[in-house]
């Protein structure tokens, strides 16, 4: 396979937009680290990694496979590389069925347990593509997709639940869908059209981000309580660098909010990558510090 082919299939599954979900799995592998008596292991760190990115490849891969007639007839997804014939139908899916064998016998290698949950996750994962025909829930599925990371992250190394990862899950899920609403608003025209589902589809512009305002202000006692329930213990790890981290996540979902209106599109691109690529980083930086 040729670097120029390469390039392609990264182009396909956005592959820089992995910067949203993995940040969080790194906090839920020192959560693991720090709340159980866990050693640290190059190797299931690395296994966490791979299986990260193919499972996120797997998951975009098919939503770009199974959305290439809507993407065709959308001006604003009309190049992508498969209806701008840079890549096939065939080899997306080829590539999909490649990454999904590829994130299960990671999960193998990874623990038992982690191997029977990836079953159901990759469903998820996958299924994903398919509600935006059904639901103007399809926001929250893909919360709940990227949430698997940090609890999925966890798991790995502690082989056992904890309520901490499950919080910072729910974190990631109201982050994630609020932010994908925003997104959704400039094809809200669009989705009506052709029949898809999403909440400004449903609701309008303006509801529609008031309903992405609702699911970020969640996260504010999610913070609080993470926070709380990490720390029960008499020497609880998480303090300054931990509540820092917190103020500027919560700052920059808020900026988001006040650079996007229902009159005023135009900075949706920064608002969806930018702030919130910057958000899940320094987020993780302070966090991750904090625990080790």
């Amino acid at each position: 396979m040729t670097l120029e082919r390469i390039g392609k299939y990264l182009k396909l599954v956005k592959f820089a937009h992995t910067i949203f979900a993995l940040p969080f799995a790194l906090i839920g592998f020192a959560l693991a680290l720090n709340l159980t008596e866990s050693e640290f292991s190059w190797r299931v760190l690395i296994l966490i990694l791979i299986a990260m990115v193919t499972a996120r490849n797997s998951a975009m891969g098919f939503n770009r496979y199974l959305d290439r007639e809507f993407d065709a007839k959308n001006p604003r997804t009309k190049s992508r590389e498969i209806p701008s014939g840079a890549l096939s139908a065939n080899a997306a899916l080829i590539f999909v069925a490649a990454n999904s064998v590829l994130f299960l016998i990671t999960a193998y290698l990874i623990n038992h347990l982690c191997f029977l949950l990836a079953f159901p996750a990759l469903i998820i994962l996958l299924g994903y593509s398919y509600m935006k025909r059904v639901s103007a829930l399809c926001h929250y599925v893909l919360g709940l997709a990227l949430a698997i990371a940090p609890t999925g992250a966890y798991l790995s190394i502690a082989g056992s639940f904890h309520p901490a990862p499950l919080i910072l899950s729910a974190i990631v899920l109201f982050w994630v869908s609020g932010f994908d609403i925003i997104y959704a608003l400039s094809d809200e025209e669009f989705d009506r059209d052709n029949d898809l589902h999403s909440v400004p589809q449903l609701f309008g512009k303006r509801l529609g981000l008031i309903i992405s305002s609702a699911g970020h202000l969640l996260i504010l006692p999610l913070l609080a309580i993470l926070y709380f329930v990490v720390n029960s213990g008499a020497d609880g790890p998480l303090g300054w660098l931990y509540i820092t981290g917190s103020v500027v996540f919560s700052i920059l979902l808020l900026w988001q909010h006040l650079i996007v209106s229902h009159k005023d599109l135009s900075r949706i691109n920064a608002a969806f990558f930018t702030l919130n690529g910057i958000a899940s980083v320094l987020f993780a930086a302070f966090v991750v510090a904090d625990l080790i």
